[in-house]
């Protein structure tokens, strides 16, 4: 399993679009809905896949250059995405494991899960042991 951090409520109240999208963007997301950007220049990033990174990787396809998609790869950009919840704002990394998001959980349950992973895993190592005769 993969587990992945993210608070259930990772913006202020005061922009409670941004929350909402994060969930749903996190869970509904495949590894297919990335792009590699960048690839031209030799500086090749995985981002979320939205009209903004799909027009920057059709500006380089055709020979475009870094001045030509500074401003739609810019960090205010970027920012605007997880303060205003505006998945068309800009872009934002993400890695070929948001496919693997299913659900989002407290992260105390998560802990408690773990926890309770790893000491049935001891539990069944240590018994193996247990029954073993030494040699």
């Amino acid at each position: 399993m993969t587990s992945w951090v993210c608070p259930l409520n990772p913006v202020p109240p005061s922009r409670p679009n941004g929350s909402e999208w994060q969930l749903s963007r996190s869970i509904e997301a495949t590894e297919l809905d990335t792009d590699l950007i960048f690839r031209e220049l030799r500086n090749t990033a995985r981002v979320a896949r939205n009209s903004v990174s799909e027009t920057v990787v059709r500006i380089l396809a055709d020979g475009g250059t870094f001045p030509d998609i500074q401003q739609l790869v810019s960090g205010a950009r970027g920012r605007r995405v997880f303060e205003d919840g505006d998945l068309e704002a800009g872009i934002w990394s993400v890695g070929l494991s948001q496919g693997l998001v299913r659900d989002i959980a407290p992260a105390g349950d998560l802990v408690e899960w773990i926890v309770n992973e790893a000491y049935d895993v001891i539990t069944r190592v240590t018994g193996l042991f247990a029954d073993s005769t030494r040699v």
